[in-house]
């Protein structure tokens, strides 16, 4: 019924839980969730908490904002990506959180390198044809600007994605349906000081909508504070419901369906 369709299974702090969140999500009926790569380090066991799992699937990519971590390579992105169960390039994008262009420390422009690095992952999904999962903080259009620039246009030829967690405008969520992109919402959205984003969240069309826990972090009320997990996922789809006068279920089929059409349309097509 519900997909969770951005998740860190493979961290330790979820891994060593795996049986308990699997009968949990069972419970919740949370029936599939994507296990999402921040380093090439840590691929060897997000995949393998896919392939061990039929629910399960994984990407691969390297966090925006994680330094000090192997840098991909176009052909290390490409090669990982063609493994089973790999349905996504990422989690990528920009992190500009703290970046401001503050005095002292580093600032906006000292963070070519996150640029450079969203720019491989774009390149190796335009190679592969799997889209792209996007992380976005703090960062306004830039994003945008760099999928335009590597010939995202919504058309045929472009690998699209999604903007997991959305936390930006409505201004920069127009920009990213323009481009054919799918936005998520997580457990964010059910926080007291989330109208902002819940008025995006009543802005975007149903059928470019995901949802997602982000687990381990961002649970959704009532459990804010508490770490996360998939079988979470309906409390978000709860509160779009709400916002949108919808029956619970009419969400939860339609974020499936559009899981279905952006991650796994691209498998059955190449196959």
């Amino acid at each position: 019924m519900f997909t969770d369709s951005h998740c860190h299974l493979a961290m330790p702090e979820l891994a060593a839980l795996l049986p308990e969140i699997r009968a949990a999500m069972a419970e919740a009926q949370v029936t599939r969730a994507l296990c999402i790569c921040t380093t090439l380090e840590e691929f060897p066991a997000v995949h393998a908490v896919a392939t061990g799992h039929p629910e399960l699937w994984a990407t691969v990519g390297v966090h925006p904002d994680n330094e000090g971590v192997q840098e991909p390579t176009l052909e290390d992105l490409v090669e990982r990506a063609a493994l089973p169960k790999v349905l996504a390039i990422g989690e990528t994008g920009l992190d500009y959180y703290g970046m401001d262009d503050r005095k002292g420390g580093r600032t906006i422009a000292d963070l070519e390198w996150q640029r450079d690095r969203f720019r491989t992952h774009i390149q190796a999904a335009r190679r592969t044809g799997k889209p792209l999962v996007i992380h976005t903080r703090s960062a306004s259009e830039d994003p945008v600007a760099l999928l335009r620039e590597a010939g995202e246009d919504g058309s045929a030829g472009s690998a699209g994605g999604v903007f997991h967690c959305f936390t930006e405008t409505e201004a920069v969520a127009r920009a990213a349906l323009d481009l054919g992109f799918y936005i998520s919402f997580s457990g964010i959205l059910t926080f007291k000081n989330a109208q902002a984003l819940r008025d995006v969240a009543a802005f975007v069309p149903m059928d470019r909508m995901l949802i997602e826990t982000d687990s381990p972090y961002l649970a959704p009320v009532p459990y804010r504070g508490k770490t996360n997990n998939p079988s979470y996922v309906p409390y978000v789809a709860r509160q779009i419901a709400d916002l949108r006068g919808l029956p619970l279920e009419a969400v939860a089929e339609s974020t499936s369906a559009n899981f279905d059409r952006l991650f796994l349309a691209q498998k059955e097509s190449a196959a």
